[in-house]
């Protein structure tokens, strides 16, 4: 079968791999239908982020099951289906309390499109089929007229924005909140467009980027532009916050985010940021008693509950999307510089 390969920076194209089979019986195989671009995905490309190579690609997943085990749930062939990224039995202790980036019986890290960790190479979605080990508590369906398109974010970037207020907001309801976007880019739109959704009084997005700050405009937040102003933007905006969220990566963005907490409030980074070591001011968060919270999402255990806020239709992931390809063009659509695209596949 074909896969897009990733070979090293800028080396990226599709190859001839040796096509999945079931060989475990709670085995699913899967044929993607539309998969959307992660955040991080660019970085990899283009050498940013580095990876070993070589590896599949892609991780945010709708597809459609094309055979199944004998213990793979109630799934039939012809079913659409969501495919969380990280893999998780959701049997071992670490999965039943919802910590599904940390099953136990896997090595930390094991998620599609993202290369092997420990000796397990799941595969990328962009390629013409994929094995999902444990499909019985893996996937989940995809509601009838729910475009996959639109849903194709659901298994890590859109649950990624939602797991950064819904915590914060749930403890301080209608809180303001505070988002500061950049190089995690549909993650800070989609957290702007989910403290919406959940009762945020005020939220305010700050990024230095015209496109973003026009989508987060559109989706009812209150756009500041921070171009060569991230060191000085909080003092004119009138309050703090009890919940701010760093999807900017850099440390300016970083430390926009911490300065702007209230006391006693939450900041949640979506990354841990561009460098392998980073400087926090622990004192000043000390005194001022801010809650930092930084790690993966548990995209299986959290797709849920987003998926509830799409199909209630309370927030809308599509409008976030700034282009669809096709799967020929995913090399090029790779670096396109847009928040959010999404590949469909048109091979039959």
């Amino acid at each position: 079968m074909r896969a897009l390969v990733f070979r090293g920076p800028m080396q990226l194209a599709w190859e001839d791999v040796p096509t999945p089979e079931i060989v475990d019986p709670r085995d699913a195989l899967v044929r993607p239908l539309a998969v959307a671009r992660c955040d991080l995905d660019p970085a990899i490309a283009l050498g940013l982020y580095p990876m070993p190579a070589p590896f599949v690609v892609g991780h945010e997943m709708v597809g459609e099951v094309v055979a199944v085990g004998d213990q793979a749930g109630p799934w039939r062939p012809g079913d659409r289906v969501i495919v969380p990224f990280q893999l998780s039995c959701g049997r071992c202790d670490a999965c039943r309390r919802g910590h599904t980036n940390a099953c136990e019986l896997v090595a930390p890290g094991t998620a599609f499109g993202l290369g092997p960790h420990g000796d397990v190479d799941l595969g990328g979605a962009l390629a013409d089929l994929v094995r999902v080990p444990w499909a019985d508590v893996m996937l989940i369906g995809l509601p009838d007229g729910l475009d996959p398109v639109v849903a194709a974010g659901i298994p890590d970037n859109v649950s990624d924005g939602y797991r950064c207020v819904a915590g914060p907001l749930a403890e301080r309801p209608g809180a303001p909140v505070l988002v500061a976007g950049g190089l995690a880019p549909s993650v800070g739109l989609y957290a702007a467009m989910c403290a919406i959704a959940l009762g945020s009084e005020r939220v305010v997005y700050v990024d230095d980027d015209d496109t973003r700050l026009r989508l987060a405009e559109a989706i009812g937040a209150e756009a500041i532009d921070a171009t060569g102003r991230w060191h000085e933007v909080d003092r004119h905006l009138g309050t703090r916050f009890p919940v701010t969220v760093d999807a900017n990566v850099l440390d300016h963005g970083r430390d926009l985010a911490l300065r702007a907490v209230a006391p006693c409030g939450t900041c949640t980074s979506v990354s841990g940021g561009a460098q392998r070591t980073s400087s926090l001011p622990l004192q000043q968060m000390y005194l001022k008693g801010v809650r930092y919270e930084i790690g993966r999402v548990h995209a299986m255990a959290t797709a849920g509950p987003v998926l509830d806020l799409v199909t209630s239709r309370a927030i809308d992931p599509g409008r976030i999307i700034t282009r669809t390809a096709s799967f020929d063009e995913a090399v090029d659509a790779m670096v396109d510089p847009g928040p959010k695209v999404v590949f469909v596949n048109d091979r039959t």
